[in-house]
């Protein structure tokens, strides 16, 4: 099974947060993890965002983005094609999907057309989730 992960389960697996112990496990059992091109500046973001809401942000923030960095090469990125991106605004209206939401979506629906192995969806938006399952995807996360 490949295992793609949205940027709120990216973040889990380098954070530690509720659920981060699940993701953890998936990514373990996973025959590989899979992520969007645009995840890295989503968990970048996050990041940041982090560094200025905690006084332990900054130690966090440098420790994930070398984990990150190190990882980033071992995953299989999806990269923003014009494809991803027509099917991305589709999502937009069909789902009522955000922006990076409906990249993330159409980012995996790629990746699943294009593999013969099963691919997971790990996600913690509801919403997003909701959109997933619709698709036929097995999730990771919260079950909307």
């Amino acid at each position: 099974m490949i295992l793609f992960c949205d940027t709120s389960a990216l973040v889990k697996l380098y954070v530690d947060e509720s659920e981060s112990r699940e993701v953890r496990r998936a990514v373990a059992e996973s025959e590989a993890v899979a992520v969007s091109r645009v995840a890295w500046v989503e968990v970048h973001s996050a990041l940041a965002r982090l560094s200025r809401e905690s006084s332990e942000g900054q130690r966090i923030q440098d420790a994930v983005k070398r984990h990150l960095r190190q990882d980033w090469p071992h995953f299989a990125v999806v990269e923003l094609t014009a494809a991803v991106t027509e099917t991305a605004g589709e999502y937009t209206e069909a789902f009522g999907l955000r922006a990076y939401d409906a990249i993330q979506l159409a980012s995996a629906m790629r990746l699943r057309a294009q593999s013969d192995v099963p691919v997971s969806f790990a996600c913690f938006d509801q919403r997003l989730n909701q959109a997933a399952r619709v698709l036929g995807f097995e999730l990771l996360g919260p079950q909307a």
